[in-house]
């Protein structure tokens, strides 16, 4: 490959980032952004933006599929090097998503318009699997008590995260609570008393980030 190939390689792969970071910077300020916004926001011509995205839909499934590596890698950040405890890896890796969530659920929403619910459903299967496993330890061992089966479980605690996300959107829950609130509300639906769920999600929002994991 020439040098001048890889330099247009390298300046076309520069454009498709730029274009993604600021897409989703006017997208949470503005979800109903248009291409043309986008393209001026990110300082080049509508042409390039088509180049790299046919249309709008295909931006955001791109930018979802961002989102869905963000969560993935915070949901195993979160449990990893976990004590023991089930509840704690719950909570643990509640609060990490929620980290990354919480910047991706304008377009969490907007997803839901342009791509199929299966389609989600579908890039979230690695992250549900890792859960799976956690709620399936926590059913054996006493620590969750539900009536479902721990795939059916991880199904509701998916969907839960996205209601909460919406809750979040339309101003039905405070922002700097929600990270929070989601991780009792999962431990809760796993049957953890609320107590405990609270108490234990207090203590590790307390802990630095930097020691979560250890």
């Amino acid at each position: 490959m020439s040098a001048m190939t890889t330099g247009t390689t390298s300046r076309a792969d520069a454009n498709r980032r730029r274009i993604l970071d600021v897409a989703l910077a006017e997208l949470l300020r503005d979800p109903d952004a248009s291409m043309d916004q986008i393209a001026r926001a990110a300082g080049v011509v509508r042409r390039t933006v088509y180049g790299h995205f046919p249309n709008r839909e295909a931006l955001i499934s791109t930018l979802l599929d961002g989102a869905v590596e963000a969560v993935a890698a915070a949901h195993a950040e979160g449990t990893e090097g976990a004590a023991e405890d089930p509840a704690e890896c719950v909570a643990r890796s509640t609060l990490a998503v929620w980290q990354v969530a919480d910047r991706y659920r304008i377009l969490v929403g907007l997803a839901q318009r342009s791509v199929t619910v299966q389609g989600i459903r579908d890039r979230f299967t690695p992250v549900r699997e890792a859960a799976v496993e956690v709620l399936r330890r926590g059913l054996e061992e006493g620590v969750f008590t539900s009536p479902l089966p721990a795939p059916a479980l991880a199904y509701v605690h998916e969907q839960m995260l996205f209601a909460l996300m919406e809750a979040v959107n339309d101003g039905l829950l405070a922002p700097e609570e929600a990270g929070r609130s989601a991780a009792v509300t999962l431990l809760s639906a796993a049957g953890v008393p609320v107590s405990r769920a609270t108490a234990l999600v207090a203590e590790l929002s307390d802990v630095p980030t930097e020691r979560r994991a250890h």
